[in-house]
């Protein structure tokens, strides 16, 4: 029999190339969680989860060399390059003849049946919070300024009441019934490599060994429940728009008491009406008369910080530019910031006065 086991590609669920660029990948990861996202009326749990796992690995340099060389199979086994190889690219260097091996196969389309025959039960613990994306946005003074936002959230939070444990507080645990107090019970899996005799984590006590007198009334010994929270975020000075700030342990909580996901903030900046910028410089135009060129002038403009006084020197020409030191945008992270720079836009009137007219006649003679 010919059998065809399809490995998903990572590459192909971020719809980038194997030679995309670290920046790539993480556009691509924002824009498809973007879309996907759960909270969402277009969101897909599922797809989320594997566009997540995709960026998780191809955004690391480290595992992203290992994915490319082994494929999916690079995290799964305790052999090095090349041992252990074949069935498709699987690696069977950790299968022992009890049956155990450190392989995970939850995206190879088997569900939980090859994730418990070959992690000896390990597919069963509690498991990490989900990771939540959100959009912010903000003005371009805040971003030079750096700023807090308030943002709710609906999502899975530790429960109030039992602190993430499931029990309800002052129950009293006790040895599980399931498994002895020992995490595992054995059982038989059939697959289609045959039947495979295997210690599992045990779904009971999800490997703990320990189940709680009574269940957590609140949230019926899940140890997380639904709620909305208020979060601060603190987006610094001289961000860039698009940008994404990473806030650990903000996501969803875990199960169990498992760790927290991570919350993921897009950032975009509103553009502002007279000022642009180019790096961390901010950029502005200014227009003078003919007279103010010719004969220079002090004049007003405009800055992030308020209005100032700039010089304009005699002979200024039309697309010069004037450098403003030190009102710019701020470095990200470090000290010092760019500065602002005022391009000279010459005014010329679209209607004259009979006097001004002979006066620029005048000058036209004297110019020949």
């Amino acid at each position: 029999m010919d059998l065809t086991i399809s490995m998903t590609n990572y590459y192909d669920i971020l719809g980038i190339s194997k030679n995309a660029s670290e920046e790539e990948i993480k556009k691509a990861f924002r824009k498809l969680a973007h879309k996907y996202h759960p909270d969402k009326g277009s969101g897909d749990e599922k797809k989320f989860k594997e566009i997540n796992k995709a960026y998780q690995v191809l955004s690391d340099k480290e595992k992203r060399s290992q994915y490319d060389q082994f494929g999916q199979t690079f995290d799964g086994g305790g052999a090095g390059p090349g041992q252990g190889q074949g069935f498709g690219g699987f690696d069977f260097s950790g299968f022992s003849a009890q049956g155990g091996a450190n392989f995970d196969f939850s995206d190879m389309g088997f569900g939980d049946i090859f994730s418990d025959v070959f992690s000896g039960g390990r597919s069963r613990r509690t498991r990490a919070g989900t990771d939540i994306q959100v959009d912010v946005e903000i003005t371009f003074e805040e971003m030079v300024r750096s700023a807090k936002k308030n943002v709710r959230l609906r999502k899975l939070s530790r429960c109030d009441t039992c602190h993430g444990t499931g029990g309800k507080p002052e129950s009293k645990e006790n040895t599980c019934p399931d498994c002895q107090g020992t995490g595992k019970v054995r059982r038989i899996v059939k697959t289609i490599f045959g039947s495979f005799e295997q210690m599992a984590a045990c779904e009971r006590c999800r490997g703990r060994g320990k189940v709680y007198a009574e269940k957590c009334a609140a949230c019926h010994g899940v140890g997380r429940a639904q709620k909305e929270e208020d979060i601060v975020i603190d987006i610094p000075a001289g961000i860039d728009d698009g940008q994404t700030l990473s806030m650990r342990g903000f996501g969803e909580a875990g199960e169990n008491g498992a760790p927290d996901g991570d919350l993921f903030v897009n950032v975009h900046v509103r553009p502002h009406s007279l000022f642009k910028r180019r790096g961390d410089d901010i950029v502005s135009q200014l227009e003078i008369t003919f007279a103010q060129a010719t004969l220079g002038d002090k004049v007003g403009i405009n800055t992030i910080d308020g209005e100032m006084k700039m010089k304009i020197p005699s002979g200024t020409q039309h697309g010069e530019v004037f450098r403003v030191r030190g009102r710019g945008v701020p470095h990200l992270g470090r000290f010092g910031g760019g500065d602002h720079l005022v391009t000279v836009i010459l005014r010329v009137p679209k209607k004259l006065s009979r006097e001004e007219k002979e006066l620029i006649e005048r000058l036209r003679e004297m110019e020949r």
